[in-house]
């Protein structure tokens, strides 16, 4: 009982109040995004015109719909916790695919050196120089809009950053005893990228992850409002603000609840993040 008390101590002397917060914040968004469908009190598509655009309960609605109803007369809480559920997941998947497409990339331009390197980092370059909306929107035009190739959209997005430091960590990793010695024991290539090298560069990768979650949600959402994004009967917080900016001047709510939804979110993970790098990477002066 003492070693809890002593933890417990210890962790709120070392997390400031602010990332306390933020964590709080983000663990209870997870928690709905995670129990999503025990938490929506109506099915988030069901439809009933006879009860459009109800105001919040804050706002002398109906109790039954707590946060108020649509112009299609949609449960409002019921398509903001599925929005959330989908907001996240999406942008969860497609930073997986970026911190993976990205570190591989980087570790191949690291081990093979030469002509290799040039080409995957002219790639890099490349896709720098290249606009992920316009791009996104020569894909979604030409291919059209589902939501397993807006995931892998995402995941490419931002992928250059990982190569990058990847690569400049394998490089640097490679002049290390360890590396020399396991290389020269006759290890595979993947053996040593996988088994030694990776974990020596984990805490990066995951400062990295981090960072680039939060940017994830706001692309999503960004393309959801400019309807690029997921799209109906599915719902997410992008979807939701987009709906909503047609009421603006009399139902507000529609679209500012998601809005600050999305405006907390990314604050608290972006708040998060830092934190973490802070005490993950070895690079930063404390």
């Amino acid at each position: 009982m003492l070693k809890q008390e002593n933890f417990i101590q210890t962790f709120f002397r070392k997390v400031p109040p602010l990332i306390f917060i933020s964590l709080l914040w983000l663990t209870i968004i997870f928690f709905v995004a995670l129990f999503h469908q025990q938490l929506m009190p109506m099915d988030y598509r069901a439809t009933n015109l006879e009860n459009r655009l109800l105001p919040p309960v804050f706002m002398g609605g109906d109790p039954a719909y707590i946060l108020g109803t649509d112009a299609l007369g949609r449960d409002t809480l019921s398509r903001l916790i599925r929005s959330i559920f989908t907001s996240l997941t999406v942008a969860f998947i497609g930073s997986i695919i970026t911190a993976i497409v990205g570190t591989v990339i980087g570790f191949i331009a690291a081990h093979f050196k030469g002509i290799v390197d040039e080409i995957l980092m002219t790639l890099v370059d490349f896709q720098y120089a290249m606009p992920f909306l316009i791009m996104a929107l020569l894909v979604l035009a030409f291919f059209g809009n589902n939501i397993v190739l807006f995931v892998i959209l995402l995941g490419i997005q931002g992928w250059m950053k990982f190569a990058r430091l990847a690569r400049g960590m394998a490089l640097s990793a490679q002049e290390d005893g360890y590396a020399v010695a396991v290389k020269q024991l006759g290890a595979s290539p993947v053996r040593i990228y996988a088994r030694h090298i990776f974990p020596n560069v984990s805490n990066i990768i995951i400062v990295n992850f981090s960072l680039n979650f939060p940017e994830k949600i706001i692309v999503e959402t960004s393309l959801g409002f400019i309807g690029l994004g997921i799209q109906p009967p599915e719902t997410s917080l992008g979807n939701m603000m987009a709906f909503g900016r047609n009421y603006l001047m009399g139902e507000w709510w529609l679209a500012v609840i998601p809005g600050t939804i999305i405006f907390l979110t990314t604050l608290a993970m972006c708040l998060v993040g830092d934190w973490v790098r802070d005490n993950l990477d070895p690079t930063v002066v404390k």
